[in-house]
């Protein structure tokens, strides 16, 4: 199962993205539950996205936050989609070979 998204869909990081879910500006370990309740009501929308564009300060976790909305949107019979994401994000899901799982890997940060 492909977990591509389009090209289209990733617009400038720090621009806000109308229609999806803004998370947090900073998501590290000690707010990352936080993080993953406040985004859950997202997974309620027939398509769920979310805006990645304020997180700026994040570790891990966010990576973490990130997979688990979309093993539940999975669970659901949707796909998630991630827009708006920081370069330094997409780095870091790099690192963690889950780039692909989580953005198009053909579309620009």
């Amino acid at each position: 199962m492909s977990h591509t998204r389009s090209a289209a869909a990733q617009p400038a990081p720090g621009v806000p993205v109308a229609g999806a879910l803004a998370l947090p500006a900073e998501v590290a370990f000690a707010g990352a539950r936080a993080a993953l309740e406040q985004a859950l009501p997202g997974l309620d929308s027939e398509r769920p996205r979310f805006d990645l564009s304020a997180c700026r300060r994040f570790d891990s976790s966010l990576v973490g936050v990130l997979l688990e909305l979309s093993r539940r949107a999975s669970a659901r019979g949707r796909r998630c989609e991630f827009v708006g994401a920081p370069p330094n994000l997409r780095k870091l899901c790099g690192l963690y070979g889950v780039e692909g799982l989580l953005f198009d890997s053909g579309s620009t940060p």
